[in-house]
């Protein structure tokens, strides 16, 4: 093999190793807050954020670094005073409605509450068609 090849090949199979920076994990990333209350509004919080990175779980349940950090800034603002919507408001604000497992309805997201509703009468018609394809014969 020539070196470019290997070169190459040696920075494909390393890129997963770069994915964490090394750096610690942010204070309230892993540590609960002192306030039992303010721990549960941040933790029902969490679990209607989508980590960013890993996309199929919540930031409660990722271990992604970004996720982590996430969760600090929940308990962060959560243990300032902050309700819990206004978080939300201001992570959608930074991150976009993705961030959101329940986007706010606009024109970005018409067609995500658009579409189940479009393939549920979909399913409906073709249901119905067959049946009464079934009863003529």
């Amino acid at each position: 093999m020539s070196r470019t090849t290997l070169a190459a090949l040696a920075l494909l199979l390393g890129a997963p190793a770069l994915a964490q920076s090394g750096l610690p994990p942010a204070p309230l990333a892993y540590t609960q807050l002192p306030d039992p209350a303010q721990e549960a509004e941040a933790k029902a919080l969490m679990n209607t954020l989508r980590c960013l990175v890993c996309q199929g779980q919540s930031i409660a349940d990722s271990d992604a670094e970004m996720a982590g950090d996430m969760r600090a800034l929940v308990r962060e603002r959560i243990a300032q005073g902050e309700k819990p919507e206004a978080v939300r408001a201001w992570l959608i604000e930074r991150y976009g409605s993705y961030v959101s497992y329940d986007p706010p309805l606009d024109a970005a997201t018409l067609p995500l509450w658009i579409a189940p509703l479009v393939l549920l009468a979909a399913g409906i018609l073709l249901a119905r068609r067959s049946i009464r394809r079934r009863r003529r014969a």
